[in-house]
């Protein structure tokens, strides 16, 4: 069985080549007033920002989240995360899901035994604001309520800006070569082609047909990389055995989400043809991770390293928070 020691190097850098799982285009993301992150190279070649690095942090993250069950898949059930309910105890959401993960207004505003849970953060992690924080006791307290934190990174800016821990695990997507096609369509008004503006029947309200463009893509290469920073899992000093999970549960993330999850958009829907890790070694497999991971985080939770239940539940107020906006 894969052991998942970590490599002696510096990062564990993967490059995975994909290619639309049909035709030929593919729509990247888009950004707000500016549309797609096309870039050349000094070389003069035309690149394009296909899935950015908060993006795929997200996809990471839900890679192992099981929305029926609303729980983490059965592989990696025992990690420690946080778990937000209303006031009737149904379910709201999770730091899993969250961007900013334990940093997420529902968590540091939701409630524990009646206590604020940002005030049981500050209070765990020993923040004085007139001493140095100390990075060792976060890295405990974030191991404790959500172990994802020490992968994909987290902010607690709401309790002082010098609690951050930056992402361990990294990825993005990038297309090489790329031309743009352009398309376009209409959307048919069946009642009535033609907008009667001074009836009020405009465009913004839905009256008419209505045309638009569509910029899409073809390209030589699409690549996903991934970057593992081993040396910052070694800094977090928690042990071989939180190094070997870290390690492990990587690999189960970026391998789930080469497999499951790379219809990024309805016109975005992609498939890996093959990883290379550079340094030339064998990349573990899901099962390689998710045989391994039962006994590590068994490990994990025997030495107390995760919250006991892993899964912390708190509350957090809808009705409540509600009323106060309209005050």
């Amino acid at each position: 069985m894969t052991t998942f020691d970590l490599p002696t190097r510096a990062r564990y850098l993967l490059a995975a080549e994909l290619k639309p799982l049909q035709g030929q285009k593919f729509q990247p993301t888009g950004f707000p007033d500016v549309g797609a992150g096309v870039f050349k190279t000094p070389s003069n070649r035309e690149f394009l920002a296909v899935e950015s690095q908060q993006s795929v942090a997200n996809r990471l993250e839900s890679a192992i989240w099981d929305d029926a069950a609303q729980d983490l898949i059965e592989g990696a059930r025992g990690l420690s995360y946080v778990k937000v309910v209303d006031e009737n105890n149904s379910f709201l959401t999770a730091s899993v899901l969250e961007a900013h993960r334990l940093n997420s207004a529902y968590i540091e505003k939701s409630t524990l035994g009646g206590r604020s849970f940002s005030d049981l953060l500050k209070d765990e992690i020993g923040y004085n604001v007139n001493r140095p924080f100390l990075r060792d006791q976060l890295v405990k307290v974030l191991a404790k309520y959500d172990v994802g934190c020490l992968l994909h990174g987290v902010f607690l800016e709401s309790i002082a800006g010098v609690l951050r821990i930056p992402r361990a695990l990294s990825g993005f997507i990038e297309a090489e070569n790329v031309q743009r096609v352009q398309t376009g369509g209409v959307k048919n008004d069946r009642v009535q082609a033609t907008k009667d503006e001074e009836a009020g029947q405009t465009a913004s309200e839905g009256f008419g047909n209505v045309p638009f463009h569509r910029t899409e893509f073809v390209a030589q290469k699409i690549i996903a990389y991934f970057n593992l920073d081993l040396d910052q899992v070694r800094s977090y000093r928690l042990g071989k055995d939180i190094e070997r999970l870290l390690f492990a549960l990587s690999i189960l993330k970026i391998q789930r989400f080469l497999a499951r999850g790379l219809r990024l958009r309805t016109a975005c829907d992609l498939e890996s043809v093959g990883v290379t890790v550079h340094g030339g070694e064998q990349l573990p497999s899901v099962d390689d991770a998710e045989k391994a991971l039962p006994e590590l985080i068994a490990k994990a939770a025997k030495g107390a390293v995760f919250a006991s239940p892993a899964v912390t539940t708190t509350t957090f107020a809808v009705d409540g928070a509600k009323k106060k906006a309209k005050k």
